[in-house]
């Protein structure tokens, strides 16, 4: 249908409803078995009275696909190669009938998006983007771990873009102002308590803010000025005493008793009805900017919930952790899709290199430095082999089992940073550090394939890679 009705299939943007998990190459496959199985009265994961809505389309399409098979066979037999009008005609209707019992067939078996969901969840898209963009500005993120895809990343930017939703950017997608059923399916069971969360962190300094966030970025509540922790995060937190890093911390509430960790976010006398300013805070302390608020004997009340800012601080860490590690778990397909999106705007595009000068190329090669485990490198057979055309000997394949970590950069092999070999020496690679694909005539391959940064360099000739 591609090559002969390109231009008039039937639209499939409604497949941007479905669980990403459903989304495999074999689809349409399970869709023709299904018809098949309807047909023959089997109601496969389904109620029967779905089931038998669905019998008259999955008959439809199994009488379309009948014709086509008869029409295909007449016109290979007369004509081969050729589309005439007919053929279009019934592969036409045959994608029509597919598509419309695909989407049927889908939305009875599982809950599907509508388009306000998907509306929705690319406002969360947006701001997720937008966390991004402020973590790396404050120096929380580096463009690097965007770019080496690192795991911890998938529990940081849903815990930073609680804080942005609720303080930064409070009209956004995680605006409390609207009802539960008007925010979107990924937050919505959270609406009670990302009211607390928002009132509790109305009332933090910036100081207090920034080490909050400090530590959902490190996964657990760290001292700002220890050794281990950097330069840029002692410098984030300039209400704090290097001589007494928790001094900031230690900042004692108006009462001294500590409630117990389930009541800490739930107590309706400061929590329920909130105010709309700020609490008192430590001298030194400044603020958080943009929520125009002043203070109130709420806030007040609500700080003197806590034996201290540490207190207050694990708190707000544990329940912030808390409904974020949950959309990892209830809501695990959404938001590994949203993360996709996410990392494909902010992550940096790799841009063409610059084809080096013909006159050029020899000293390149001359000046590239030498890899110890290449076995192009190793062996002056080998490299002076892999420059004539006659050559189809393919390098052996490293194993997928016995490499843990990029050959090149060394970072470990995780489920975002995938394995790659190189076509050319067969060593196992990165994304970032196999970025190229050229045509290997010495082996055979008249079509771009990936190679890695040493081998593009080094070992392959001018004429190759401009192809």
């Amino acid at each position: 249908m591609e090559e002969c009705i390109p231009t008039q299939r039937h639209s499939r943007d409604y497949l941007v409803k479905f669980p990403e998990e459903l989304l495999v190459d074999n689809l349409g496959n399970h869709m023709l078995f299904a018809a098949e199985c309807l047909l023959a009265g089997t109601f496969l994961e389904l109620e029967e009275t779905d089931g038998a809505q669905l019998r008259p389309q999955a008959r439809n399409l199994l009488c379309s696909l009948e014709l086509v098979r008869t029409v295909l066979r007449e016109q290979s037999l007369s004509h081969p190669g050729s589309y005439p009008e007919p053929v279009r005609a019934v592969l036409i209707q045959f994608d029509r009938l597919f598509a419309e019992f695909e989407l049927s067939y889908v939305s009875s078996l599982m809950a599907v998006k509508s388009p306000e969901e998907i509306y929705r969840q690319q406002e969360i898209i947006v701001l997720f983007c937008e966390t991004v963009e402020r973590a790396l500005r404050l120096g929380y993120l580096t463009q690097d771990m965007i770019d080496g895809y690192e795991p911890l990343l998938m529990f940081t930017i849903p815990r930073l873009a609680i804080i942005s939703g609720l303080l930064i950017y409070p009209e956004g997608p995680l605006s409390l102002e609207q009802s539960p059923e008007q925010m979107s399916r990924v937050f919505s069971p959270f609406y009670n308590l990302l009211k607390k969360i928002r009132d509790l962190l109305r009332v933090l300094s910036a100081e207090e803010l920034c080490l909050l966030e400090r530590s959902l970025c490190t996964a657990e509540l760290e001292d700002p000025c220890s050794p281990a922790t950097p330069p840029a995060w002692r410098a984030a937190v300039p209400g704090a005493d290097p001589s007494n890093p928790w001094g900031l911390l230690k900042f004692p509430c108006a009462t001294p008793s500590r409630p117990t960790c389930t009541m800490q976010l739930g107590l309706p006398s400061a929590m329920d009805n909130p105010g709309t300013g700020w609490s008192p805070l430590p001298p030194g302390s400044s603020p958080v900017m943009g929520l125009n608020a002043t203070p109130d004997a709420c806030h007040w009340e609500l700080r003197s919930c806590y034996s201290s800012t540490k207190d207050m601080l694990h708190t707000l860490f544990v329940c912030i952790s808390g409904v974020a590690d949950q959309l990892q778990t209830n809501f695990a397909s959404d938001l590994r899709s949203i993360l996709k999106t996410v990392f494909k705007v902010v992550a940096s595009q790799v841009e063409p290199s610059e084809e080096p000068k013909e006159e050029d190329s020899d000293l390149c090669v001359a000046d590239a430095s030498r890899v110890a485990d290449c076995p192009l490198c190793s062996s002056t057979m080998e490299a002076a082999g892999l420059q004539r055309a006659d050559t189809h000997r393919l390098p052996e394949w490293v194993p997928d089992s016995t490499c843990s970590q990029c050959s090149a950069c060394r970072s470990p092999f995780t489920l975002l940073r995938r394995r790659h070999h190189c076509r050319s020496c067969g060593k196992i690679f990165c994304a970032r550090c196999s970025p190229h694909a050229v045509v290997l005539p010495h082996y055979g391959q008249t079509k771009p394939v990936r190679v890695c940064m040493h081998c593009y360099a080094v070992h392959l000739l001018p004429t190759p890679r401009r192809q």
